[in-house]
């Protein structure tokens, strides 16, 4: 056996087993580059999926008024509330609720309560307030309503 092949593999064998430094580096500023891509993006569809929430939560809430006014013949008053949905009004004759699952109305997906009007003419109006809980807005501080759709 040649004495110089021996000690050379092992050097070899070193050498290929790890990353270099640069090597290292590289994949960190790919990576670095992916997330600085892909990460603004994701969190934009975070974002959208709370209007999306918000609106299909209008929606089942409105499923539960229509439900109401068959059993009641109206829909409940503004005083009443979405909570005539869950809990019968004292002059609900015909009340067969609750009309949602669950024992309480669900707040909106930023925690706050949905508010809902009811002026007797026309259909009633249930809304969130956004991200930012004022009035107005643009984007995640839109306003979801059941009556813009």
């Amino acid at each position: 056996m040649n004495l110089r092949s021996e000690t050379r593999q092992p050097a070899r064998a070193s050498r290929a087993a790890g990353f270099t430094l640069i090597e290292l580096l590289v994949v960190l500023a790919i990576l670095g580059l992916l997330i600085g891509l892909v990460g603004p993006r994701f969190l934009g569809q975070l974002g959208g999926a709370k209007s999306k929430t918000a609106a299909i939560q209008i929606h089942d809430l409105e499923k539960g008024l229509e439900l109401f006014k068959l059993d009641v013949g109206r829909f409940p008053t503004s005083e009443e509330g979405l909570d005539a949905l869950v809990r019968q009004p004292a002059n609900a004759r015909g009340w067969n609720g609750p009309y949602l699952k669950g024992n309480s109305v669900p707040e909106d997906p930023w925690g706050r309560p949905y508010k809902y009007s009811f002026a007797g003419t026309a259909e009633p109006e249930i809304v969130s307030l956004g991200a930012d809980g004022a009035s107005g807005g643009e984007g995640e501080n839109a306003d979801v309503s059941s009556t813009r759709k």
